[in-house]
Order: C-alpha cells, then structure tokens, then sequence
C-alpha cells in the first residue's frame, strides 16, 4: 500500500480518539487543572503525566474493543454481566455525566461572563445552538465541527508561554514524584486522574468507533488516532497547569471560580493572555457540551437495545434523541440556578469521575481480556498488569480520601510514621 492511500486511511478514520482526548479537557478540566497550578505549582504535573499515559491505554482498549467487535460497551456488559450489571454501570455513568454536563454549561458560562454576557443569555443560546446541531447534522458534519472546536485549545500553550515560566524548574518538577496525605491534596489528585480519565470517555470513544465503521482491518490507523489525541490532551493540560503555577501560584494569588483564574492573569501576563483562556475556556466547554450528552445517550441506548446514532432521524431513534435533550435542558438548567458556585459545580463533578471511574475499567480490562470476544486482538499481559494495577491504585486513592477526611489525625500520625 503506497504512502498516499495510507494517509487517506488514517484521515478517513481519524476522529474519535482525538475528539475524545480533547473532549476530556473540559470546563470541569481546565478548572482542575488551574486550580492544581494555582495552588500546588507545578507540583502536581507529576501525577497528570502519569495519567495522561494511562489514559493512551484506556483509549486503546475502547477503541480496539469497539473496531474488533462493531458494538459499544454498554452493549458488551450487557450481553456478558446481565442487565443487574449494565443498570449499575448506567447509573453510574448517568450520576457523572448529568454533572459533567452541567460543568460545561459552566464553562460556558464562565467564559461569556468574562466578555461581559450575563449566563441568562449565554447559556440557553449556546444549549439550543449545541442540541440543534446534534439533531439537524449527521456523524460526518458533526465529527467535523468537533474536530475545528479542538483547535481553540491551543490558546492555552500561548497563554503559557507568554507567562515566561522558569522552564528549568517546570521540568525538573514534572518529573519529581510529589504527595501529601491531606485531604485537600487527595482531593486535587483524585481530580487531576478524574479529568484525565473520565468514564464517559471511554463509552464515546468506542460508540464513536463503531458508528464510524471502523473495522479491525483499519484499527492499527485508529490507534495513532487514539495516541495523538492522548498526547495533546496532556500538552495542553500541562500549560495550563504551568500558566497558572507561574502567576497564580508564584503571586499566592487565591482563586475562588474560572472567571478568577482568566482576570488574575490580566496584570501578571497581560489582557491577552485573559481573552486566551476565555477562548479555550468556551471551546472546551462547547466541544464537551455536544460530546457528553451523545456519550450518555449511545451508552444507555447501546444498554437496553434502543436505536441510536447521530446519522438516524428522531423517528428512527426517539429514545436516543430524547435522552440526549433532556440533558442538555438538565445541564443548562442546573447552572442558572440562582448563587450556584460554577467553580465548585466543575471542580466537584471532576472528583466524583475520579471516584466512579474504577467500576468502568474493571469492566473495560475484563471485556477486552475474553479471548472469545476478542481473537487475536485480546489484550496483552502488560496491558493487563498496568490496567488493574492502575484501577486498584485508583480505589486505593479514593479510599485514603474517604479515611483521611473523616480522621484526619489518623492519616498524619501513619504518614509521621512513615
């Protein structure tokens, strides 16, 4: 096969793993990632790059688990947990994505506020433009604005590069190992893995794949798809960490909502820098906006056998489209909520992905380690030991903060000790 019909394969497939990468730096991300720079410097790059390495493997195993099958993985749980399994699995991707989904409308928010447009007009104007697209545009047109909405992340590697961060004491410091047992910081970590590895993610990214046709035959270009959205994700993740650990942070600066975040930078890096992060903040929240409800309403169709697809009419799929309205009016509705923080909305919803995402991935690495329902496409050992080793470190993470929140004395005389 000649070099051009190689890369008009790879751009025929590509997509689905790049638009969910991007997608999981959302409103509710970017907050994370802010708030960890803000307040723990760049202390905490560490454990994003960890997990964005992790998050590559998630994406592969959905991925390559929805090519070699053509089904999504709500439909795999079903067939081989039953449907006790699949309505828990459901129910906890419904409690993530209802929060998720109000995040964005957050940050949609947020990022209007910060141009001077009140959320009462924002809001219900972006949640109808966003709902109206889904129904009206079939996959191929939809993937497409998806695609130009990831561009608006790159605003943030502007942002951190114009702050004129000490680049030698960034990298020595994403490579150094840090960890505190406090509350706050377990908090913070659960949420940095939370954004990076969301358990939406992992149903779009296969549901994707299978609506797009990809085969086994193609997938070795899908996986590049996979890896090079991965990869950007954890860029742009980390210049938003180092844009606000070399203003915010270094300044002791304390940030109480997004809109802090974007008009702090204003005197210690100028009012471009403000307008960036309000234009990454929008774009992300946006791309989100349309990716997590369609997460939510392929899962639970794919679960109970209900037609779905962004190409099908509403006739053809009312539960699909229906479900994916109601949580656009669910997620727009919750953020005009009067006195409502849209900072504690994102930061909240990034910690409760954390805490639910283990239940997902035991699913995933089971699924994708049946020889019979995969072939010669099973996973490998490796795989394997570094999927469940990150799953129980995981809920070990979850369990610490559950312990070091309600005995706190507890935690500090173990790690005195230690």
């Amino acid at each position: 096969m000649n070099r051009k019909v190689r890369f008009a394969l790879f751009f025929a497939v590509m997509g689905p793993g790049i638009v969910t990468a991007f997608a999981d730096n959302d409103a509710g991300g970017i907050a994370t990632y802010a708030s960890a720079g803000a307040k723990y410097g760049y202390s905490l790059i560490f454990i994003m790059l960890i997990s964005t390495v992790l998050l590559a493997i998630a994406q592969e195993i959905s991925a390559r688990t929805g090519a070699v099958t053509g089904r999504g993985l709500s439909d795999l749980i079903r067939e081989n947990y039953g449907v006790k399994w699949t309505f828990f699995a459901m129910s906890v991707l419904l409690i993530a994505n209802l929060g998720t989904t109000a995040s964005e409308f957050s940050g949609i928010a947020t990022s209007f506020e910060i141009f001077g447009v009140s959320k009462y007009i924002s809001v219900p104007a972006m949640a109808f433009i966003i709902w109206w697209l889904v129904i009206k545009t079939d996959y191929g047109k939809m993937e497409k604005i998806l695609l130009l909405l990831c561009l608006t992340f790159f605003s943030y590697v502007v942002s951190g590069i114009m702050v004129h961060p000490p680049w030698p004491q960034v990298f020595v410091e994403s490579v150094t190992p840090t960890f505190s047992g406090t509350p706050a910081f377990l908090l913070m970590a659960i949420g940095v893995i939370g954004t990076t590895i969301t358990p939406w993610g992992q149903f779009y990214v296969q549901s994707s794949v299978v609506d797009k046709g990809i085969t086994a035959k193609d997938y070795h270009y899908t996986r590049w798809d996979v890896l090079i959205g991965t990869f950007f994700t954890g860029f742009i993740a980390f210049f938003i960490i180092v844009a606000t650990a070399a203003t915010l942070f270094v300044n002791k600066i304390p940030i109480e909502t997004a809109k802090d975040v974007a008009l702090a930078l204003k005197p210690l890096a100028g009012q471009y820098a403000t307008f960036l992060f309000a234009f990454g903040l929008l774009g992300a929240s946006m791309l989100a906006a349309f990716v997590l409800p369609l997460s939510t309403a392929y899962a639970v169709c794919e679960a109970f056998g209900f037609e779905h697809g962004i190409s099908k009419s509403h006739k053809e799929a009312p539960v699909f489209f229906g479900l994916y309205t109601v949580l656009i009016v669910l997620g727009a509705a919750i953020v005009l909520w009067p006195k409502l923080s849209l900072y504690h909305v994102m930061l909240t919803t990034q910690v409760v992905n954390g805490v639910l995402l283990p239940p997902i991935l035991i699913f995933m690495v089971l699924i994708a380690s049946k020889k019979s329902i995969m072939g010669e496409y099973v996973n490998t050992k490796f795989f394997n030991v570094i999927s469940w080793t990150f799953t129980f470190i995981l809920i070990f993470l979850t369990l610490l903060l559950l312990v070091s929140t309600l005995f706190p004395e507890l935690i500090s005389n173990v790690l005195a000790l230690l």
